[in-house]
């Protein structure tokens, strides 16, 4: 069952739960869209493995649920999943959540940015709440750099230019008129 506050879920327990709320689903075409070749595979990459151990964990606590089954043309029948209410709401949750940390941003902001295209939701709210979060980061950064001499200079100077990009990334993003949706 689901505790009484969020389960800590690991970034590819989040994209297997994210890809099962989007409707009746089983672990090889989950596979193939976090695999190497997949929407999100291109971000993060989820092997096959982790994908059906994420299943259990999911199931285990709550968030998905068996959903029947389905033939495969090519093996055993398929046993089909989906995302129950707490699932959903968790789901949600997680993809309009900004990221915490700086070192997390390539990753987990693009997938959450992928998901959301993929389910035609409106990223400003995400992109607007990270910006908030970054912005002061990489103000902090760059007062400590003045200071710093030595590789500490060098990695400041690293994380203040990676995070004013991603300032400039956000920016350009919420400028942008919206695009249209991968499921229109």
């Amino acid at each position: 069952m689901l505790p009484a506050e969020e389960p800590a879920l690991s970034r590819s327990e989040w994209i297997v739960l994210s890809l099962v709320c989007e409707g009746p689903t089983h672990g090889s075409a989950v596979s193939r869209l976090a695999g190497p070749d997949g929407d999100l595979g291109q971000i993060w990459r989820v092997p096959k493995g982790v994908v059906y151990r994420c299943l259990d964990r999911l199931s285990d606590l709550g968030l998905i649920r068996s959903a029947g089954a389905e033939p495969s043309p090519q093996g055993p029948v398929r046993l089909l999943v989906e995302a129950t209410e707490a699932g959903q709401a968790a789901a949600v949750g997680w993809q309009h959540r900004p990221v915490q940390h700086t070192r997390d941003i390539r990753s987990e902001l693009l997938v959450k940015l992928a998901l959301l295209h993929r389910s035609a939701a409106d990223p400003r709210d995400l992109l607007v709440a990270q910006r908030g979060l970054l912005v002061p980061i990489a103000r902090a950064l760059r007062d400590r750099m003045a200071a710093a001499t030595g590789f500490d200079h060098t990695l400041l100077l690293w994380r203040y230019e990676t995070a004013s990009a991603t300032v400039r990334f956000l920016d350009a993003l919420v400028l942008a008129p919206p695009s249209p949706s991968a499921r229109a």
